[in-house]
């Protein structure tokens, strides 16, 4: 549902701008991007709670592209479906263009989507219908994606070697968290720190970390 009557400019939100106060962490500048007003305003709302300031919101997602551009927010949440150009392509730009890491509102019934979103380079997911409580996991996941993905362009860089080393990498970390009880950004931090350590490549270490080789266990 596309409804023209309350669809809002591409522009800022500059009534959502918080200044931090001295020690103060900086609130996170997110765009909002859905076609349904009623679930944009909601989200956009939630969000605010949350201590996250909107700093624009879309209804289409060539208004999100143009926003993400324009604003370079810290984050995108967008929904899979909206018209003009869908969530997915839209993100797939973003990506691209090393804008901001996206996280993309799906539905149950839309697996198949999901794999596109993956492949587009999407950081993060939140189901619908979704509340407060899903939304700071699914971005804190993202950024931490997203930090990874620019620690492993500094390392490797061409781009199929790229995508080989984070899908090892991905595996590896899979290993860390069951073996060390460890969050997914700290059992990147730990591949990282190894490399560094040991003068490895983040390849290396997580294919140690996956075959079981001795020194793979780290701090363990």
């Amino acid at each position: 549902m596309n409804d023209d009557a309350t669809t809002p400019d591409p522009t800022p939100a500059p009534s959502a701008e918080h200044t931090a106060y001295p020690g103060e962490q900086p609130r996170l500048r997110i765009v909002v991007a859905e076609d349904e007003a009623l679930i944009r305003m909601d989200l956009a709302e939630m969000l605010g709670e949350s201590g996250y300031d909107v700093v624009g919101q879309a209804s289409n997602g060539e208004q999100a592209v143009e926003l993400t551009r324009e604003l370079r927010p810290d984050l995108v949440i967008m929904d899979v479906k909206m018209p003009v150009l869908d969530g997915i392509s839209a993100a797939e730009r973003i990506g691209a263009e090393r804008l901001a890491p996206v996280v993309m509102l799906t539905a149950f019934s839309q697996k198949e989507l999901v794999e596109r979103a993956r492949d587009a380079g999407v950081m993060g997911y939140v189901v619908k219908p979704f509340t407060a409580g899903d939304l700071a996991p699914a971005i804190d996941i993202a950024r931490s994606r997203w930090s990874e993905l620019h620690a492993l362009e500094q390392e490797v860089a061409d781009l199929g070697e790229r995508l080989e080393t984070r899908k090892l990498v991905d595996r590896a970390k899979g290993v860390l968290m069951s073996r060390l009880k460890v969050s997914e950004a700290d059992a990147f931090r730990w591949i990282q720190k190894t490399a560094m350590d040991r003068r490895l490549g983040m390849r290396e270490v997580a294919e140690a970390v996956i075959s079981g080789m001795p020194g793979s266990s780290g701090g363990e």
